[in-house]
């Protein structure tokens, strides 16, 4: 491996191990403070060991502290929630175990079936600290926290609303000149666009909560019934993720001595619903998916407020230039990529969308 490859999987293990210990830090659940904290060691031992490669190869080489972008995530975390963080780790942990197999690809040894398996170092981990069966089920279930996809959702509302309301805008620019029609176009485009997402993710939560209350019914109504089917079908759950028969039935067990707690890991674990995570609000759902529309569609109508003729269609591309490399500089926080390279890619899009309606106006324009 280059030393360059080796400075990247350097830097994502120390980002990943900070993240592990930031989620220690704030986990009330001793038992998952603990496997925070292991993680995190885990991770710091992933670092070290990779640094020393490194530095066979490069010796000036430095061994890096937290990047910027794992930074961000902790401070981001302090107001989407550390659910977030918890998502990003499954990013970052993916991408680690894809570097791992694609070393040992390159080396010409055998896959051992471990490398993407997550729950196979928390098992090793319960197996250490006695953790409940339970323990794990939340623990995997917060994987699929909320947080994450929140700030996900956040971002492309925001970059739905400006792709959309520039292409609308520059469309009309391109077919008249007439500025008071191109803002109440904008207005509109704004508006109808905010509100159709809004109504779509009102629709879509509350039918989301409906099925997965209709879906814990049905759970309950058959653990009442059928107690026994239903430990026999959770013990094969564990044995299937490589626990030993004996030690599955255990955990299954004990797991089985409490109904509340039987409904909350059968749930999670054949649903893979989280009874502790908040059912979303559909109105807040809805309310929030009105305003992140509005914020990225009023950015291309801005200028036309400000300004008139062509300066405004100038304006309205710069707004808009900037706005998409914002965005396009958020959603690295999901994918790894460089700010500069996704920032660019949001912009050519953006821009590509806005050049086709334009032109599309001029054609319709002159034509009339």
């Amino acid at each position: 491996m280059n030393a360059k490859k080796l400075k990247i999987q350097v830097q994502e293990e120390v980002d990943t191990a900070l993240l592990y210990k930031v989620l220690q830090k704030n986990e009330t659940q001793k038992e998952l403070a603990t496997i925070f904290g292991q993680m995190s060691q885990i991770e710091m031992g992933h670092a070290r060991r990779m640094f020393e490669k490194l530095q066979k190869i490069d010796t000036s080489a430095a061994y890096p502290k937290a990047s910027f972008r794992a930074r961000l995530k902790i401070k981001l975390s302090k107001y989407v929630g550390y659910g977030f963080i918890l998502s990003e780790l499954m990013s970052l942990e993916k991408k680690i175990s894809s570097s791992i197999v694609s070393v040992k690809n390159d080396r010409g040894e055998d896959l051992d079936g471990g490398e993407f398996n997550h729950f196979e170092i928390l098992q090793n981990i319960s197996k250490q600290n006695g953790v409940s069966g339970n323990i794990l089920a939340k623990f995997e279930g917060r994987h699929k926290s909320v947080g994450g996809n929140a700030l996900r959702a956040a971002v492309l509302g925001a970059n739905d609303g400006l792709v959309s309301n520039l292409s609308l805008i520059m469309g009309v620019a391109g077919a008249i000149s007439d500025d008071k029609s191109i803002v109440i176009t904008g207005l509109a485009g704004l508006f109808a666009g905010a509100i159709s997402m809004a109504m779509g993710e009102w629709l879509s939560v509350t039918n989301s909560s409906e099925l997965y209350e209709k879906q814990i019914a049905l759970e309950l109504e058959e653990l009442e019934n059928n107690p026994e089917e239903e430990l026999l079908e959770l013990t094969l759950i564990y044995q299937a993720k490589g626990i030993e028969r004996a030690k599955a039935a255990e955990m299954a067990k004990k797991v089985f001595e409490n109904k509340e707690t039987a409904l909350e890991t059968l749930v999670q674990e054949e649903l893979g619903i989280d009874l502790n995570d908040k059912l979303d609000s559909a109105w807040e759902a809805a309310i929030t998916s009105f305003f992140l529309f509005v914020i990225g569609a009023i950015i291309p109508l801005t200028p036309f407020l400000l300004f008139a003729g062509v300066e405004a269609v100038y304006a309205s591309l710069i707004f808009s230039t900037i706005g998409l490399f914002a965005i396009g500089a958020a959603i690295t926080l999901f994918t790894g990529k460089t700010v500069l390279f996704s920032g660019m890619r949001q912009v050519a899009f953006g821009l590509i969308a806005a050049a086709i309606t334009y032109s599309i106006g001029s054609v319709v324009g002159a034509s009339l």
